[in-house]
């Protein structure tokens, strides 16, 4: 399986509290929400509904699962929240038991066993695990360079700090540009897959 990651982005580097004001306020963030003056059906939501579609599984890390848990599940008979309810799930977690994963098809992976648990699920046959949001564990799976393809969704705002996405460990990982798209709002939808180092 290829390990996709999707992520709104501003332009400064923080992809903390996207979806809404009380999604994580840790650190005293106050801008949750910030993506919505954005997000485009066609271009933004035109991404998601395409990483999803190449999904065979989607990946989350505790707070981003509860909080999707707690979104999709009542949207039966959209047809992208269908998708999403039937795809097998699994979530990074040291604290949710197995009795606390009422998402359908989710499967708990203990924090402590993460990274080798990942390896596993990247080493099977399959299309892509799809991680969204779920900043630690994006940053984890860059440390440990096991992320195939980036789909980076630039809004063009600057948050002046919060959570960011990329390891600060000095290690170089190259990139090429598969695509991007730009929406009227001045999102830009930008692909990256790995690239074969020189």
């Amino acid at each position: 399986m290829r390990i996709a990651i999707s992520e709104f982005i501003s332009l400064d580097g923080v992809v903390q509290a996207p979806g809404g004001p009380e999604e994580d306020v840790e650190g005293g963030f106050a801008h949750g929400g910030w993506t919505h003056p954005f997000f485009d059906p066609e271009v933004v939501g035109g991404a998601f509904d395409e990483a999803v579609g190449k999904a065979d599984a989607l990946l989350f890390g505790r707070r981003t699962w509860q909080t999707m848990a707690g979104a999709w599940p009542e949207r039966a008979g959209d047809p992208f929240a269908d998708r999403l309810n039937a795809l097998p799930k699994y979530v990074v977690t040291r604290t949710l038991g197995d009795s606390d994963l009422t998402w359908a098809n989710t499967t708990r992976i203990a924090g402590d066993d993460a990274v080798a648990r990942i390896r596993e699920l990247r080493a099977a046959e399959g299309g892509d695990l799809l991680v969204m949001g779920s900043a630690e564990l994006a940053r984890t799976l860059l440390a440990e360079d096991l992320v195939d393809e980036l789909r980076l969704m630039v809004m063009p705002v600057i948050l002046g700090g919060g959570k960011t996405l990329f390891p600060g460990n000095g290690r170089k990982l190259t990139l090429e540009l598969a695509s991007t798209a730009t929406s009227g709002t001045g999102a830009q939808v930008c692909v990256y897959r790995r690239a074969a180092e020189a």
